[in-house]
C-alpha cells in the first residue's frame, strides 16, 4: 500500500510541474506577443508623435521590452 501511495506522488509531481512547464510556456508566447505588437506600434509612429510621447527613436526596443516584461 505505501509503493501505490508513493507512486501516486510521485505522478501528483510531475504532473504539477508539466502544467508550471505549460503555464511559464504561454506566459512567454503571451510577453512576447506583447512586445512584438508594441515594438510595431511605436516603429510605425512618426518622429513628432514619438516626441509627444517623450519617446526617442533610439529607444524604442527598451519602451517595448518594459512593455511587455517590466523594468
Amino acid at each position: 500500500m505505501a509503493l501505490a501511495n508513493d507512486i501516486l506522488n510521485v505522478d501528483f509531481g510531475l504532473k504539477r510541474r508539466i502544467m508550471t512547464v505549460i503555464a511559464d510556456f504561454r506566459e512567454a508566447r503571451q510577453r512576447g506577443r506583447v512586445y512584438r505588437q508594441t515594438l510595431h506600434e511605436l516603429k510605425n509612429l512618426s518622429n513628432r508623435e514619438l516626441n509627444d510621447l517623450g519617446i526617442a527613436r533610439s529607444t524604442i526596443t527598451r519602451v517595448a521590452y518594459e512593455a511587455a516584461y517590466g523594468k
